[in-house]
């Protein structure tokens, strides 16, 4: 009986009335690094009882006391020894340690002796939720997996890779690694190496991979690694968006990469834009700047972590929750009689139903599982420019981050930035930035710069594009580089979907602009990005001039066909019989050749058949006859001659200018249905470019069937660049299918080139940027500026403009020589010359005919004289 009233007097003075005591003491077990003798929780627990005890706004009549254990890392079994120490000196809550193995040791003891086990770290769930007594201040790991899945829709990521650190890491982005099921994202998952920090070889096969979009879970200090080794590694691009899961992202000192162009996100639970906050920062950032300085972790000076804050909070929702637990005692209890404290129950449901605005915002813990479930996520972004508002005492803070919007748990994701400004992310201005630009020599567009003294750089070139970048860059303000692709290609598709030429360099980053006679095509847009044409064109065909054909000495017969000539002949001579067998019927052509004898039986009629032809002879030549018909019948007959005549003598003269003055251009292709019908004539495209491919993929017939001509012979109908093609079209029969503003750049310097019928397309020359790159819209921008000045199309009258050649139309009428007009005389010559002959037969025959008739007047003397 002595036992037992002496034990209850121990067990009396051992209690502490928290009203008239006016003492709270609070337990702390936290784990020891070999380079970190105090770990920042501790730190941060004896910065907050510090603070609370210095302030008594919270707690006037009650001093805050703590008891500190410090355990090695993983070492359960300490762990639950210190936990069972601090119990039986009496402790309201106890706070830590942080990893897994010892929580779990340290919350079963809680729970069994009913006594509130405080968490400020990421924790496993346990699958019963039977840690009635346990409360976590970090915020619940699904909601942020939530966030996270959230942010890769927003931006509208097809494909992510996910790199993690532990196993931890999967079970932290659940949401985000079942997306695939449910939404159209390829994801990737990949691990930090376990052994060794160096995260190299995997960053390699990321960069190998194209893989561009990348979300790290793990640690801050592994994070401050990672980022060193991706500068190293060349990654530090703006064509690459990192999102970082650590809430500590925005303490991590990231001057070297602020300027690099790089996209860089994440989440930042401390709510430093409360000035209360900020000045609590301040504070902490204050004393740690005085304390000795520590191991290089990534971190600028001074910084306070999540974790620091959160236990902070976590001090402070205690504090509050005794205060409102006047009626509380808190007792020595013993690990071994398993003697829960009596008031274990309504302390632990009056800090989860403590509502309090911390740090890191307002803290709602769940009544259930006793999981943080409602808090806000800040969603900040690396910028150039940092927060146009900055806080006062913060300003480390806010020189590299921006925040961009709010992630709630309950709301969503609200972004107060707009998603065309996201995406440019700290490419928000392109000035001060170095460009590769890869290009190709083709003229006008990229020339060698012709100089007697050795030029470099930039210098070398000229050309259409080279001013087209001098215009971009003076209005945007980036530097460049200029460098010829590799392999001397434009960028075609193989069988095997692989890339060559300058669509493969901006595939590969190997250049950021492709400013050359690029065609927009279907193709190359999948692939790649293009601005606004700066220049429409389409695809025509280029031939020599064909060879002038001289009039010849009978081109005065060309005005009209052969057949027109026939059928005049033939109707001279059908309107001849016509008029001599109407003269023969009607009675008014006959006369009577002796007028003086009017009862002469004997009459005339001058419309013989020679004499009709002539008549019609005489009519067509425009020179008429001596005969002139009398009867109504015959005059209607030679009038429609003569207007027939007239209308064919007009047609003739006004052709037989043209015919004796101009030379004839004969082409053999007019069109390129005229190429597809025939074989005589080679015909090809510049090998692996727009023009090949669009034959390629074209399923017009005509089309289809030229690329078949073309596939069969790609030997020889191919050709490996523009000027290869123009020296074919010089020296052989070979037309060159390409782009108009190539072929009128090339006959304006070469007269015996031309452009053979029309455009078989339209498309546009347009500068290519990898897919997604933050310049793409800018220099679209710039292009239309430039259109709008006029300026696009004075760079154009500057290079294409040429000596020219004389146009056919404007060729002054020459004097006409013998090639044009000698087949007259030779016509005049044979005239004269049959009638010479004509005149000797009728001589002969006149003269035989008279010796006949002198010898049958002999005859018929020598007859009368005879008898």
């Amino acid at each position: 009986m002595a036992k037992w009233k002496g034990f209850s007097l121990l067990y009396f003075m051992a209690e502490f009335w928290i009203t008239s005591q006016q003492v709270l003491r609070i337990g702390g077990i936290f784990e020891t690094l070999e380079n970190e003798p105090i770990s920042v929780e501790e730190l941060a627990f004896k910065f907050a009882v510090t603070n609370i005890n210095r302030n008594r706004t919270l707690m006037p009549n009650t001093t805050l006391t703590y008891d500190i254990q410090r355990i090695n890392l993983f070492d359960s079994f300490e762990a639950s020894r210190r936990a069972c120490d601090q119990l039986a000196l009496g402790v309201g809550a106890v706070f830590g340690p942080s990893h897994s193995s010892s929580v779990s040791a340290v919350q079963s003891i809680c729970n069994a002796l009913e006594v509130p086990h405080i968490q400020t770290r990421w924790k496993h769930p346990s699958v019963d939720n039977r840690d009635s007594f346990y409360i976590n201040l970090y915020p619940e790991y699904t909601s942020i997996s939530r966030a996270v899945l959230e942010i890769v829709q927003f931006y509208k990521w097809k494909a992510v890779t996910v790199v993690y650190e532990d196993a931890t890491g999967l079970i932290r982005l659940q949401e985000l690694i079942k997306a695939p099921s449910r939404y159209s994202i390829k994801i990737k998952i990949r691990q930090l190496p376990t052994g060794s920090k160096d995260a190299r070889p995997l960053l390699k096969e990321m960069k190998k991979g194209k893989e561009f979009f990348v979300i790290f879970d793990c640690s801050y200090q592994t994070s401050a690694d990672v980022l060193k080794q991706i500068l190293s590694m060349g990654m530090m691009t703006e064509y690459y968006h990192f999102f970082f899961t650590t809430l500590d992202l925005f303490s991590l000192d990231l001057e070297p990469y602020r300027y690099s162009g790089v996209n860089m996100t994440g989440f930042r639970l401390l709510n430093i834009d409360n000035p209360q906050v900020s000045s609590v920062v301040e504070r902490w950032a204050m004393e740690r700047l005085q304390a000795p300085s520590k191991v290089e972790t990534g971190m600028m000076e001074g910084m306070m972590t999540t974790e620091a804050a959160l236990m902070y909070d976590a001090v402070y929702m205690v504090a509050a929750a005794s205060q409102r637990a006047s009626q509380i005692t808190v007792s020595s209890l013993q690990c071994h009689r398993h003697k829960p404290w009596r008031f274990g129950s309504r302390f632990i449901s009056m800090l989860k139903d403590a509502q309090w605005n911390g740090l890191t915002g307002q803290i709602v813990i769940n009544k259930t599982d006793g999981l943080r479930k409602e808090f806000d996520l800040d969603v900040i972004s690396l910028k150039e420019d940092g927060l146009e508002k900055t806080i006062a005492g913060t300003n480390r803070l806010n020189k590299v981050w921006k925040k961009i919007g709010v992630w709630n748990s309950q709301t969503g994701l609200n972004l107060t930035e707009s998603n065309r400004d996201l995406t440019t992310n700290v490419t928000d201005s392109m000035a001060n930035r170095t460009l590769i630009v890869t290009t190709i020599l083709e003229n006008p567009y990229v020339m060698y710069k012709k100089s007697d003294k050795p030029l470099y750089g930039n210098d070398r070139f000229e050309g259409y594009c080279l001013d087209l970048l001098k215009e971009l860059s003076n209005i945007l303000g980036f530097s460049y580089e200029v460098k010829l692709v590799t392999d001397g290609k434009y960028g075609a598709q193989n069988d095997k979907g692989e890339w060559n030429g300058m669509v493969r360099e901006l595939i590969d980053h190997v250049a950021d602009l492709a400013v050359a006679p690029l065609t927009i095509t279907y193709v190359r847009e999948k692939v790649i990005d293009f601005s606004k044409p700066f220049m429409t064109l389409g695809i025509s065909i280029l031939y020599h001039k064909p060879n002038g054909t001289n009039p010849g000495v009978f081109s005065f017969l060309n005005p009209l066909s052969p057949d027109i000539w026939m059928y005049v002949l033939l109707a001279c001579l059908g309107v001849s019989c016509v008029l001599f067998v109407i003269a023969r019927f009607t009675p008014y052509e006959w006369y009577n050749p002796h007028p003086c004898n009017p009862d002469s039986d004997v009459v005339e009629n001058n419309f013989t058949l020679i004499n009709s032809v002539w008549f019609g002879v005489g009519a067509l030549m425009q020179q008429g006859s001596e005969l002139m018909p009398k009867a109504l019948s015959t005059r209607i007959v030679g009038g429609i001659w003569w207007f027939f005549t007239l209308i064919i003598i007009s047609s003739y003269t006004a052709n037989l200018a043209a015919f004796l003055t101009v030379e004839r251009m004969d082409s053999p292709i007019d069109s390129a249905d005229d190429l597809a019908k025939q074989t005589k004539i080679e015909y090809g495209a510049v090998r692996d470019g727009s023009t090949m491919t669009f034959f390629k993929k074209s399923k017009i017939s005509t089309y289809e069937k030229m690329w078949a001509f073309m596939s069969s012979r790609k030997n020889t109908a191919l050709v490996k660049n523009n000027r290869e093609g123009i020296q074919r079209v010089l020296t052989t029969d070979y037309a060159l299918l390409m782009e108009s503003t190539s072929i009128e750049y090339i006959s304006q310097r070469n007269c015996n080139l031309t452009q053979i019928g029309g455009l078989i397309d339209s498309k546009g020359y347009g500068v290519g940027t990898p897919i997604g790159s933050p310049y793409r819209d800018k220099i679209t921008i710039a292009i239309l500026q430039l259109q709008e000045e006029g300026k696009l199309h004075m760079m154009k009258e500057k290079w294409w403009r040429g000596n020219g050649c004389p146009e056919e139309d404007s060729k002054e009428a020459s004097a006409l020589g013998v090639e044009n007009i000698g087949g007259i005389f030779i016509v005049l010559a044979a005239g004269l010359v049959l009638s010479v002959f004509v005149a000797i037969g009728e001589f002969i025959y006149k003269s035989r005919k008279n010796l006949d008739i002198e010898e049958v007047s002999v005859g018929q003397c020598e007859w009368h004289n005879k008898y």
